[in-house]
């Protein structure tokens, strides 16, 4: 019987100009599907990744961000976003996607999966993983 791995996704680069960000959200479904503990954590440029209104047209590439939207139906209801990042940014909550899952054990009752944590807390949040892969 193989045991639960917690794995952190930390996502530190912009959206678009690498693979990284695709890649991880990739690889974050990959473990879904697995049925490991995932999670993800957006910090320094890794939260433009989770802005609303993302418009490729200009680049050239595909606007994945929607993709976002179906992490709550592969139970990945815990995306942790550093508060510092986002300020340095000129961010806030507000400026991110509403992302939602359905918690099961609250009556299928609609909740948020984004989580503004403090540098400290992601820290700490950190600690507590088993695996951590960085993108």
């Amino acid at each position: 019987m193989s045991e639960t791995k917690k794995f952190l996704y930390l996502n530190r680069k912009a959206p678009y100009g690498t693979i990284y960000a695709l890649e991880s959200l990739e690889v974050v479904l990959i473990g879904a599907a697995f049925e490991q503990d995932v999670s993800l954590a957006f910090v320094d440029d890794g939260v433009f990744q989770l802005t609303k209104g993302q418009n490729t047209k200009g680049i050239g590439m595909k606007d994945f961000s929607p993709t976002y939207r179906a992490l709550g139906d592969y139970d990945v209801n815990k995306l942790y976003v550093e508060k510092e990042s986002l300020e340095e940014r000129g961010l806030s909550l507000d400026d991110l996607m509403p992302l939602t899952y359905e918690d099961e054990d609250d009556d299928y009752a609609e909740k948020d999966s984004i989580r503004v944590v403090s540098r400290a807390e992601m820290a700490q949040i950190m600690d507590e993983q088993d695996v951590i892969l960085s993108f």
